[in-house]
């Protein structure tokens, strides 16, 4: 091979890896988004503006113009030499184009045809040249999900050659009897039909094209979901061979724990505790998801179980996704585990090289037997020879690269708890959760109070700071939660930083008004109303230790209001805290609002949310803000958020890495996601050979992804 022709192959391989595909058999599963009918032509003089359509024409005149903007405008006229005429406009255009549109030359071209100022034009057509009798296709043209700089009749050809090159690609792959009893069709049936489906089709089976809903795609959708049930099995039946520390522990430090936090487990903190306790106690690594609602309780399950692996003599790693809320979870526990005798190592990136030091040699030496960080805690340099449980809280917000490292470092034989405070919907637990055990905190602790939640048009502003500035000079406290911190050119939001000014400014200038009102009235003025507002300040580029100190004024009842970014999410419970206000509610997913409106209605007084929108909103900031006000309930919020978003961003997994479901719908396709989980057991139990198979047809060398 030329080095030229060595070099065009490996660009072509990098464009098509940009799309995921690495091997000729992901080509076969590269399936089109739609089709064009490129198998009939329609008279010139029977184009009209509204169709797509594919015609011929002879080339009539070719010319650049310039106004409005430069362009090429090309005029065809009807190959019989009748009066109908075609424009076709380029704005951007080679001279390739100019050397392909001579006049005189007979073009097929294909497009949304629209009115134009010399009558029909389509705007940037498909064309190219033909003779008289050049053949028409018999099957549909696809149209392939590419990349910048590999079009689409490249894409085709390589696909087509993929195919037609190796027959095992679309060779069947599942025992005949397990076909003839599921119904589907035959897997290179499926491929030929969704590649290259035939011309006028019934209405039923175009439809079912269209909305993949059919028969082919029904096999596709099944295959895609089999392979990643029996990733997860396989992952599953791994771990089950593996050996971790028995975790019996003693109780003394758990009840001693129990009588510290003054409060009593709910049922469902009790019925959650016992499964995970009893999984420590076994020699299989537990892998479970802890879920529950914000504010169900589920830091103090972390920590009875960080206990009884304490009381075993293992050592315990807790990780959080971000610094701000691994501090949050290091104060809490350092709090509650001071009384039972228990040190705590905090471990991040931004801690001094000394105090850094020290922690690293106490987890070395066994004499540390937790530690609290980030994914610092697992980085070089840091070890922990006794581990035996690790807490991960916020899984999903963890790079897939991050998560391969952990299990790479000394995870795969502990038991490990995972913590989400997102409810995972049932589709979403049965598909990338089936290979976890899953325990849910469905109770809200005594005292939460549901919060009223207000939909306001930041025209309205001035009204809300007014109503949250009379509520803190009668004692209540509220945050103020804005999308960024410093001014950007870009999004021109209201700021952390800015806010905080105008708050204080507002609230010092009313409270000096008002002091002066009431001292020329007497002692018949209001009582409270020359209270000062004071306004704390909180974001991710503080100090830790400044950042540390803002959060504690609040929590003590010095700062009336705490303006904040998203920092404030997860983790900070301050009972009288009773008013959350959200600027710019619209730029927030449905899981951060929930999230933030769960910093509320942990104490007595009743709480409300306000939700500050800008208009003109996005049909999807509409339904975001429609479900967060319409429901309390983290599980159905969960629901809606998974089908705005689709999993991938719910997972957080869309630029991991992780291999999402491409063809399969979470939202549609339950029976087929059941009927899947159902093969996958059927399969690694009688057919371990043929599942081996599937699982390297659709995944590949990329299991570990899906494991992660």
């Amino acid at each position: 091979m030329s080095a030229d022709r060595a070099k065009r192959g490996d660009a072509l391989a990098d464009k098509l890896a940009r799309i995921g595909v690495l091997r000729d058999e992901d080509l076969v599963l590269h399936l089109p988004l739609r089709y064009e009918d490129h198998t009939r032509i329609v008279p010139l003089g029977a184009v009209r503006a509204g169709a797509t359509a594919q015609t011929e024409g002879v080339v009539a005149s070719a010319q650049i113009q310039y106004r409005p903007r430069r362009q090429l405008v090309c005029l065809l006229r009807a190959p019989d030499g009748g009066d109908a005429t075609l424009a076709l406009r380029f704005f951007s255009f080679y001279p390739s184009h100019q050397k392909a549109l001579v006049p005189g030359t007979r073009v097929r071209v294909y497009g949304d045809v629209r009115d134009g100022p010399y009558g029909p034009e389509i705007v940037h057509p498909q064309f190219h040249a033909v003779g008289d009798d050049a053949p028409l296709p018999d099957r549909l043209t696809p149209v392939y999900p590419t990349t910048a700089g590999l079009a689409q009749d490249r894409l085709r050809k390589a696909v087509a050659r993929a195919i037609a090159s190796d027959p095992a690609r679309t060779a069947e792959v599942l025992p005949e009897a397990f076909l003839r009893r599921s119904g589907l069709v035959a897997f290179r049936d499926a491929i030929a039909f969704l590649h290259a489906p035939p011309p006028r089709l019934a209405p039923a089976a175009a439809r079912a094209l269209v909305e993949r809903t059919h028969p082919a795609w029904t096999r596709i959708k099944f295959d895609e979901l089999l392979a990643q049930q029996l990733s997860l099995k396989a992952h599953r039946k791994a771990r089950a061979a593996r050996r971790a520390p028995v975790l019996t522990g003693t109780g003394a430090l758990s009840r001693a724990l129990l009588e510290r936090v003054g409060f009593r487990l709910t049922a469902a903190q009790e019925r959650v505790w016992r499964e995970i306790a009893a999984d420590l106690r076994r020699s299989v690594p537990m892998q479970r998801l802890l879920q529950g609602d914000v504010g169900s309780g589920k830091t103090v399950i972390a920590a009875l179980a960080a206990l009884q692996a304490i009381e075993s003599g293992r050592q315990v790693a807790f990780m959080a996704p971000t610094e701000i809320l691994a501090e949050q979870h290091y104060r809490k526990l350092a709090a509650w585990l001071a009384g039972v005798g228990v040190e705590i190592a905090w471990l991040s990136g931004s801690l001094p090289a000394k105090a850094r030091r020290k922690a690293r040699e106490g987890l070395a030496s066994g004499a540390v037997r937790f530690a609290i960080g980030t994914h610092a805690l697992f980085q070089e340099g840091v070890a922990m020879p006794g581990l035996g449980l690790a807490i991960i809280d916020e899984q999903h917000r963890f790079g897939v690269a991050q998560r391969l490292a952990l299990r790479d470092r000394g995870l795969a034989d502990a038991h490990q708890l995972m913590m989400s405070a997102t409810p995972i919907p049932r589709t979403l637990a049965m598909t990338f959760y089936a290979d976890l055990d899953v325990s849910v905190l469905d109770e809200m602790p005594p005292g939460r109070t549901p919060v009223a939640t207000r939909l306001v048009s930041e025209k309205r502003r001035g009204e809300i700071i007014e109503w949250v500035g009379r509520m803190c000079r009668e004692g209540r406290q509220a945050y103020w939660v804005c999308p960024l911190i410093e001014e950007s050119e870009k999004l021109e939001l209201q700021t952390a930083v800015a806010l905080h000014a105008e708050l204080v400014a507002t609230w010092s200038d009313s409270a000096a008004g008002a002091a002066g009102a009431a001292g020329a009235a007497g002692a018949g003025g209001p009582a409270r109303a020359g209270t000062p507002i004071t306004v704390g300040l909180v974001h991710g580029r503080m100090k830790p230790d400044d950042k540390a100190a803002a959060m504690d004024a609040f929590a003590r009842g010095e700062t009336s209001v705490l303006v904040a970014t998203t920092v404030i999410e997860v983790g900070v419970d301050v009972p009288n805290a009773s008013i959350m206000v959200i600027e710019h509610a619209e730029r927030f997913g449905l899981a951060q609002l929930h999230q933030l409106r769960g910093r509320v209605g942990r104490g007595a007084a009743q709480s409300t949310c306000v939700l500050l929108f800008e208009d003109p909103l996005t049909a999807t900031a509409k339904a975001r803000l429609k479900v967060v006000y319409e429901s309390n309930d983290g599980f159905e919020i969960a629901r809606q958020d998974l089908a705005i978003r689709g999993p991938g961003e719910f997972l957080g997994a869309r630029q991991s890495g992780v291999p999402l479901l491409r063809f399969a719908d979470l939202e549609h396709d339950v029976e087929l996601i059941e009927r899947a989980r159902d093969a996958a057991a059927e399969l690694l139990q009688s057919a371990p050979a043929a599942a081996a198979r599937h699982l390297d047809r659709w995944l590949g060398g990329r299991q570990e992804f899906i494991k992660a």
